[in-house]
């Protein structure tokens, strides 16, 4: 042969692409043509890959994963996409390649860059990564009020959006645990909703506890002290349905937290799948603390508050692509965490949605001036997220957004005892678990 034949298998479902500005067709050419702007201006959720001749493109927003596997042939190399590794290893296996396969071995496009691979046979190149989405540091004033006003205000913007694009008359559900990030999702999405005519009978905030859990308490509270407890409702479950093996295999992923945090979400859309067979939409505010960088900087030995204010979307995009620490199988930061909504939403037939990953709320959170802010001061940046939120939700709804201590998802839906004897906190383990998955293809 004096020239390879080379192939692309796109696995990717474009039915779940919810592009709400121009066509799928016209995005997917958009990243064709490698233009970071056109690209940057797609608005949405998408994963999307295109190809012409030898050239393969790819890009994808936040909140969606792509996973892509080189394969060699004696025709020549074959690209294998999808959003799922068990997705890529069975294309393999009905190819009769799986020899070549093992999880590490797939690759993650990293959010908000345009990854280029050449199809042109052995050696392989490496992929170019292009950044479509590059917020600057520092565009917004130094004044609480404008800021929550300027990041609250984009959120509705994205919430509103998002509606327009939805079935006038279908329900719509909040991951709700009445913590900041879901307790701003809730009430900017009530009140969009009211401004757009829409009917707040849609609306419902799902709370999950399985037994002694803060959260049911606390998200009761916040709603009950607003009048608007009516519109909470509990989703129970046991602790013994807690199944690590199920996690592992619904997510792809070993980290403890998002293990947990998967496990949290798989019982809550797991209730409400039983509770409603038909229902849709879910919304929830998984990249609130991304965005405002309301993370425990004592808990990762790897962090500094200067190493955490002064690179950009250190918490959406891990150490960044190029560098020593960014993973080619995981990516890192939210680009890889995402997974653990995004997995067991789609696992229960769900159409998520999580307003903080879009780029145009993290761009005013990354344009805030955390420096002159906190003077490198972590408890002031910790209090941060809270009195930007407040703020703006005050701006926008007239409601004064209860602010409680703060506690991740999987800690308030069962006391954090509880849930270490059900998930023990052993990454390698959970590491080896899922390469087991793999062992004897």
């Amino acid at each position: 042969m004096n020239e390879y034949v080379e192939r692309l298998a796109d696995l990717l479902d474009a039915d779940i692409n919810r592009i709400t500005n121009v066509s799928t067709e016209e995005a997917r050419n958009r990243v064709l043509s490698g233009n970071a702007d056109a690209v940057r201006e797609i608005r949405g959720s998408f994963a999307l890959v295109a190809k012409q001749g030898k050239t393969v493109r790819m890009a994808r927003s936040l909140d969606r994963p792509m996973r892509y596997f080189l394969a060699k042939r004696h025709e020549g190399p074959a690209l294998v996409v999808a959003d799922r590794i068990d997705a890529i290893h069975a294309w393999l296996k009905a190819e009769g390649l799986a020899d070549q396969f093992h999880p590490s071995y797939t690759r993650m496009v990293p959010a908000h860059h345009i990854v280029e691979i050449q199809l042109i046979g052995c050696p392989d190149p490496d992929p170019v990564y292009t950044r479509f989405f590059n917020p600057r540091f520092n565009q917004q004033p130094k004044d609480l009020d404008a800021i929550g006003r300027n990041y609250i205000g984009a959120l509705a913007d994205e919430i509103a959006d998002w509606l327009r694009h939805q079935p006038e008359s279908e329900p719509v559900g909040v991951c709700f645990s009445g913590g900041i990030d879901s307790g701003a999702v809730f009430l900017t999405t009530l009140h969009v909703m009211k401004s757009m005519g829409m009917s707040p009978s849609r609306l419902k905030a799902f709370t999950l506890d399985l037994g002694q859990g803060e959260d049911l308490k606390q998200a009761r509270g916040f709603l009950e002290g607003l009048g608007l407890g009516m519109f909470l409702e509990s989703i129970e479950g046991s602790p013994e349905a807690l199944n690590v093996d199920e996690t592992l295999r619904t997510i792809e992923d070993y980290k403890t937290l998002d293990v947990e945090c998967a496990s949290m979400g798989l019982a809550l859309c797991r209730g409400i799948r039983e509770r409603y067979p038909d229902w849709r939409l879910l919304i929830d505010g998984d990249g609130g603390d991304e965005n405002l960088k309301d993370y425990p900087i004592e808990e990762n030995p790897e962090l500094t508050i200067r190493s955490v204010v002064h690179n950009q979307m250190l918490y959406q995009e891990g150490w960044g692509v190029g560098k020593i620490k960014h993973s080619l199988t995981y990516s890192g930061g939210l680009s890889r965490g995402y997974v653990r909504t995004y997995a067991p939403t789609r696992k229960h037939g769900f159409d998520g949605f999580s307003p903080f990953t879009r780029p145009s709320v993290i761009e005013v959170a990354e344009g805030i001036p955390f420096i002159d802010l906190t003077q490198y001061d972590v408890p002031t940046l910790y209090s941060l997220k809270g009195e930007v939120v407040k703020r703006g939700i005050k701006a926008l709804t007239g409601h004064d957004i209860p602010i409680f201590p703060k506690r991740r998802f999987q800690h308030g839906a069962l006391p954090k005892q509880d849930l270490r004897t059900r998930i023990p906190d052993q990454e390698s383990h959970f590491r080896r678990k899922f390469l087991s998955l793999y062992q004897g293809e």
